[in-house]
């Protein structure tokens, strides 16, 4: 193994494989993938939602089966790069792109979701700075991080999963802390990598990013081997190729899932693009401030989608590429997937399955390596007219699915119960009286949190800020910090089912005096 490998595999040690995890291989990138694949994190995945909770009838994707099919993308994927001589040759020089790291990251990618999917982030997100005060609030893949790393106990060590260097880098999808590191920030280049610009709430740092403050020194380990080989705010490859997997896996297999339940209707997706194709420079004369009055008439979205990617990425956007794609989408979506309800027979799986084989193949041989990405891309990025397709195709779910107002109406009742279960979690922890007979896992995360809080009070004060800028002093202060994280822990370990069950049986409402559907 050469210096190179060495580094990448760092972190992997003697005393930690003397831990007794019975590891069945011995690649250390392997050992990575199976300890993913057998922690408590990843089998839960199966009862958190993708898009809208599957109720149980196996016919929606959830995490663990879109972190399947991720991982399926990003092996091909890697294997790709490895197998093309010129490829293989940039991939080198950049730090490697080892097949078996690409899967374990896919594999891993999700393990931070929380109940609900990208709705109870965002609640608890708001909870977290809101009412806790912590600055670094709640971010999937921040909570990805935190989990391989620190409360995981499935490793041979007491504290995450033990994974190698290269691995942990690979889950870096966003390789920035949200407001404090790395200095410069990539949120204040001139043109910020994607995600690292601020949300929609001034003042609250990168709208996505990959790990807390209470996990800096962890990034700082996995980076390292790659210091001179990537800026600092750029993925590494295997990273690159984990987020072009979960991009692929994303565009294609929900709209599958949505015309699996007859949500996704032919009739408007073809007026929509039809319309639009039908008179593009009709479209391209209104003003910004028609297209905002008339937003809702057939066409006007997708011309809304032709503006935005010109505004955020100049650098590819092409308007008789753009064009291309929704004509391909309208071929094989609308007159071909769409244009037969789905009835469950052998007809209707055939031509689900034609569909997917088709697309996948289709974007996974668009997949090329740039030496010198923009810093809007990774290193392993699509050709022009594949990534307009991927535009295109995750345009018709977000239309045609998520701005459904009966699943705003699902989602707010989502968001209200994590709320509630939030608020008596915390009650519970300030009843003295109770102290004793609160879950054990919450009681351990609250010890952890204690810890690790009160080392930054120690080693790093300057990271410990609230969420409006200000120093957090003083014992109480940082307790609130590691009580608000710990809570934040909790919820977030738990599936769909989990939460509304611990709901009820707090609140009063549940009949049985424990449940079966979580380990109190």
């Amino acid at each position: 193994m050469g210096t190179t490998d060495t580094a990448r595999t760092t972190r992997r040690n003697a005393e930690a494989e003397a831990g007794g995890f019975a590891d069945l291989v011995s690649s250390p990138f392997r050992i990575d993938r199976d300890r993913i694949a057998a922690s408590p994190y990843f089998a839960r995945l199966s009862g958190v939602t993708q898009v809208v909770s599957t109720g149980g009838s196996g016919l929606l994707h959830n995490r663990l089966t879109h972190s399947l099919k991720v991982a399926q993308v990003a092996r091909a994927i890697a294997e790709r790069l490895g197998a093309d001589g010129e490829a293989s040759a940039v991939v080198g020089k950049l730090g490697g792109c080892d097949p078996d790291v690409a899967e374990a990251a896919a594999l891993g990618h999700d393990l931070g979701h929380p109940p609900f999917g990208h709705l109870g982030e965002q609640v608890l997100d708001r909870i977290a700075r809101r009412r806790y005060g912590l600055s670094d609030g709640f971010e999937g893949n921040a909570q990805t991080f935190r989990i391989v790393t620190t409360t995981e106990v499935g490793g041979p060590t007491p504290e995450g999963l033990n994974l190698t260097t290269a691995t942990r880098a690979a889950l870096l999808k966003y390789p920035w802390l949200r407001l404090h590191r790395p200095e410069p920030h990539p949120a204040t280049m001139d043109e910020p990598p994607r995600g690292a610009a601020e949300g929609e709430e001034a003042g609250t740092g990168s709208a996505k990013f990959s790990a807390y403050v209470t996990e800096l020194d962890d990034v700082h380990q996995a980076r390292a081997p790659f210091s001179d080989l990537v800026e600092p705010w750029q993925q590494t490859v295997e990273a690159s190729v984990m987020d072009l997997a979960d991009d692929i896996a994303y565009a294609i297999h929900d709209l599958q899932d949505f015309h699996r339940i007859g949500v996704l209707q032919h009739a408007s997706v073809a007026t929509e693009l039809g319309r639009w194709l039908a008179e593009p420079g009709a479209f391209a004369a209104l003003s910004d401030e028609t297209l905002r009055e008339v937003h809702g008439r057939p066409g006007r979205s997708l011309e809304s989608l032709r503006r935005r990617l010109h505004a955020k990425d100049a650098w590819i956007a092409d308007d008789a590429v753009f064009a291309g794609a929704v004509a391909r989408v309208q071929h094989q979506l609308v007159d071909g997937l769409l244009a037969s309800p789905f009835d469950g027979s052998v007809e209707a799986e055939q031509a689900m399955a034609t569909f997917s084989a088709g697309w996948t193949a289709r974007l996974a041989d668009g997949v090329i390596i740039t030496p010198s990405p923009t810093t809007r891309s990774g290193h392993v990025t699509l050709r022009q007219p594949q990534w307009h397709e991927v535009q295109v195709l995750k345009f018709v779910h977000r239309q045609f699915v998520l701005q459904r107002p009966d699943f705003a109406l699902h989602q707010r009742g989502q968001a209200a119960l994590l709320t509630s279960l939030v608020d008596a979690l915390d009650s519970w922890l300030g009843d003295r009286d109770e102290a004793d007979r609160l879950p054990r896992k919450l009681h351990d995360l609250v010890a952890l949190a204690s810890n690790e809080y009160g080392r930054l009070v120690r080693e790093s004060p300057e990271l410990l800020v609230g969420a409006t800028g200000e120093r957090i002093e003083g014992a109480d202060a940082v307790r609130g910090l590691a009580r608000g994280r710990a809570v934040v822990d909790f919820v977030a370990s738990l599936t769909d089912a989990q939460a509304a069950t611990m709901l009820e049986a707090i609140t009063g409402r549940g009949g049985q005096p424990w449940s079966d559907s979580f380990v109190l």
